[in-house]
């Protein structure tokens, strides 16, 4: 597992938050976290990224201490989409996804590999078409898409998203999914936060399942996935089926208790 948490604990405004969870991720590959609210996923993946220090344990990033890493050299590593990200500056779409390449070339100037790059991340997620308007004057799920840009056009080792589907249609929470899968077949790290879970039975190579501030479970789809693990991690029965490609879709279908 390239990037690790181990024994991490974090108590936020007198309330434990994350109670001694360890794990990891590997390389070239999705690992989807699920847990109702307040589980703990949102706390776990900015502990991930560094923007939290926890109380206790640690992350590290190919056996280093994550925050022993540099900032700039960490930024070039990890991408973080957040769940709630605003976007404060009244620049075009263009600019606001070169953003993405800050880490790479500084402050001199932008290479033909960074042109590039940026291009190919606003055509993954359908935003060439409107690079010129104004980033705040967009809709949300149009803001939503640019932002994923914006984290894509890094080219990061790996990838974290909180919630990258609440705002985004269907036809464009595929077009995300197929993003982060091909991020993964490049060989970077994928790291999701979801709720919907036929997208994550779908998508995931492993899966961690948060309850409370800790894991309950972890393993393949066919081995998170179940009625018994989802009862417990979200208080609801689940009928779980295949649609006609055989791909599994999973239905909440009443509350238990």
């Amino acid at each position: 597992m390239a990037l690790r948490f181990d024994h991490l604990a974090l108590t936020l405004r007198g309330r434990p938050v994350l109670c001694d969870v360890s794990g990891g991720f590997p390389r070239a590959s999705v690992t989807v976290i699920l847990g109702a609210n307040g589980a703990g996923k949102s706390t776990l993946l900015s502990c991930l990224a560094a923007l939290r220090t926890p109380d206790s344990g640690m992350v590290t990033l190919d056996g280093r201490p994550l925050l022993a890493i540099p900032a700039m050299e960490r930024a070039r590593q990890i991408g973080l989409l957040p769940q709630q990200a605003d976007i404060h500056w009244d620049i075009n779409v263009r600019a606001l996804v070169a953003l993405g390449r800050l880490s790479h070339h500084g402050r001199w100037g932008r290479s033909a590999a960074d042109e590039a790059a940026i291009a190919e991340a606003m055509e993954q997620t359908d935003c060439a078409r409107f690079a010129d308007r104004k980033a705040q004057r967009l809709s949300g799920g149009e803001q939503a898409r640019v932002l994923l840009a914006r984290v894509l056009a890094g080219k990061p080792d790996w990838v974290l998203a909180d919630e990258p589907l609440a705002n985004l249609d269907p036809a464009h929470q595929l077009d995300a999914m197929a993003c982060f899968r091909a991020a993964a077949t490049a060989g970077a790290g994928v790291v999701l936060v979801l709720h919907d879970l036929t997208q994550a039975a779908r998508i995931a190579d492993h899966l961690i399942v948060m309850k409370e501030g800790g894991i309950i479970a972890s393993g393949t789809a066919a081995d998170v996935l179940t009625p018994a693990v989802l009862e417990v991690a979200y208080g609801v029965r689940v009928h779980i089926g295949q649609d006609e490609t055989g791909a599994p879709v999973i239905t909440p279908i009443a509350r238990v208790g």
